[in-house]
């Protein structure tokens, strides 16, 4: 199913609504901007509230995390799905602060969670794909039917969301390393070398920088001409977490369903999702700008501004939950703000 773009019918309705509130012109600033985008992805003017924002958290291990690219180890993974799980991570709070529903999937953690009981562990692992993805600068993250499964499970879980009632989809990200494959997604999309889109991650210094640099190089050359084909691309240098959150990604386009993206793993999965689905990316709101610089450059290709940018760099989907509030604050005002010409004498 190719993506049908949000209602321009109700798009203008809703701009002229937003022209016609008892506020003085431009007073609303994006505020008033995402509220008409809300009204266009819902084909409705004034906008529905936004009751049933999900979000999912796509864990998975990277192999480039044994190469000296992150501050953390490995293991580190599979101890934050537990916290997940245990509601005891930072975005649990935020989330239980926003009412937004948090779930998490364990798509390549390279561990098998048996300290859990077999029903949580089965629901952690419904949409599984490996253990673990390969060190993208010295081989191939998944095959190519692995790459195919995963966006596959990413596209089913996005299904099982909006079957649940979600109006309002996040995605989240858990693995450690994960910075490293996502920089690769965004230069291999852009056609921009290493240096301009790897970051610090958790916080390496500035040798451990040029080490995860010459790294995303050497993962860029190793694809070569791959890169103009997104499947290919997430096969090669990618992971499953970000495949199955590209699915995700797509699969709420094609649904019709407002997404509201997070830091750069949610973002580099987006902008390979609109190259697996062209439009995809007008059902995207940027929930917060992160530290990453490859996640700037992949907003500005989407054409996406952020909402927030308060230099968070925690990922979890804690950026696009802290932006929920926004998300209702601007469908509020569309929708209760009375109208210059209901209160003209």
């Amino acid at each position: 199913m190719a993506v049908v773009p949000p209602s321009p019918t109700a798009h203008r309705i809703a701009a002229e609504r937003l022209a016609g509130l008892a506020t003085p012109p431009g007073a609303l600033g994006r505020l008033g901007d995402l509220g008409v985008w809300l009204c266009a992805t819902q084909d409705r003017v004034p906008p529905r509230a936004v009751e049933q924002a999900r979000l999912v958290i796509f864990a998975g291990d990277h192999g480039v995390a044994r190469h000296g690219v992150s501050a953390f180890p490995p293991a580190i993974t599979g101890a934050m799905v537990r916290t997940f799980l245990a509601g005891r991570a930072g975005v649990n709070a935020l989330a239980r602060a926003n009412g937004v529903a948090v779930r998490v999937l364990d798509l390549g953690v390279d561990e098998d969670f048996a300290d859990l009981d077999s029903a949580a562990r089965a629901d952690l692992q419904r949409h599984k794909i490996r253990r673990g993805s390969g060190a993208i600068h010295v081989e191939d993250a998944l095959t190519s039917d692995q790459a195919r499964d995963a966006v596959a499970a990413g596209r089913a879980v996005a299904r099982e969301e909006v079957a649940a009632g979600a109006d309002l989809l996040l995605s989240g990200d858990m693995g450690i390393g994960n910075t490293t494959p996502a920089a690769a997604l965004v230069a291999a999309a852009l056609g921009l070398p290493a240096s301009e889109v790897v970051g610090r991650g958790t916080g390496i210094d500035d040798e451990a920088l040029r080490h995860k640099t010459e790294v995303v190089d050497q993962a860029l050359r190793r694809l070569g001409g791959r890169a103009s084909d997104p499947l290919q691309t997430l096969a090669s240098v990618g992971s499953a977490d970000l495949a199955a959150t590209t699915g995700y990604l797509a699969e709420a386009a094609v649904l019709g369903v407002p997404v509201l993206l997070d830091g750069l793993m949610s973002v580099a999965s987006a902008l390979t999702a609109d190259r697996l689905e062209p439009g995809a990316a007008a059902w995207f709101a940027a929930g917060h700008r992160s530290t990453e610089p490859a996640q700037s450059l992949a907003l500005e290709k989407l054409g996406l501004v952020p909402l927030l940018d308060l230099d968070l760099r925690l990922g979890e989907g804690s950026g696009a939950v802290a932006a929920v509030p926004l998300v209702r604050s601007a469908t509020a005002l569309l929708r209760d703000v009375a109208l210059i010409s209901e209160i003209a004498p």
